[in-house]
């Protein structure tokens, strides 16, 4: 169904993330981390926030000034999606549950609507981080600046968030990158836990 196919695309990360207080350096890439997906494919909703409540810090090591629309994208989606858990914590105990009383709820405008609308966000930033540090990880690079994140942030943003942004959007993104930090000062931010220096030059 499409409900099944949103839930098996969206919630299968491979990152784990740790608590915000106090900065826990690469910790926070590795407590708190998602559990496995059950048998029956039932992913309760508590659980589920308290991991992704610890996202918005990795933002920091990118550089807080040119990543906070998606820090606060995601912080955004978060509140969104406690809410309507907090309203009934019974009746939507896993996200399916929220899935398909919103879509009762609202019908023909689901499911680009309320907390269902907010999980799909939710689920393009985690994209976005995974398609970063994985692309990292492999050692992709600007040949002629191999000390910068410009290719490794691009990639994860035409995968992840180009196609649902408007131009002005794109091109404010694409400017942005202009500022990212270098490589080197990313990492070791990664793995302090303290914001990274946006790049001057």
């Amino acid at each position: 169904t499409r409900r099944s196919s949103y839930l098996q695309v969206a919630f299968r990360p491979r990152l784990v993330f740790a608590p915000p207080p106090p900065p826990a350096g690469m910790a926070l890439l590795h407590q708190h981390q998602f559990k496995p997906l059950p048998a029956d494919r039932q992913i309760e909703t508590y659980s589920f926030l308290e991991s992704v409540s610890h996202l918005p810090p990795f933002f920091d090591c990118l550089g807080s000034a040119i990543f906070s629309p998606i820090k606060a994208d995601i912080n955004g989606n978060i509140t969104k999606i406690r809410a309507v858990y907090d309203s009934n914590p019974i009746q939507f105990k896993t996200l399916q549950q929220i899935l398909e009383g919103e879509k009762e709820l609202h019908g023909a405008q689901w499911p680009k609507v309320g907390a269902t609308l907010a999980l799909m966000w939710l689920k393009r930033g985690l994209k976005f981080i995974q398609v970063l540090l994985q692309s990292i990880a492999d050692g992709e690079r600007d040949e002629h600046h191999p000390n910068h994140i410009r290719v490794n942030a691009t990639k994860a943003y035409e995968m992840a968030l180009k196609k649902y942004h408007g131009v002005i959007v794109q091109g404010l993104f694409k400017g942005a990158l202009f500022a990212a930090p270098y490589k080197d000062d990313f990492l070791k931010a990664l793995s302090k836990g303290q914001p990274a220096k946006d790049r001057k030059s």
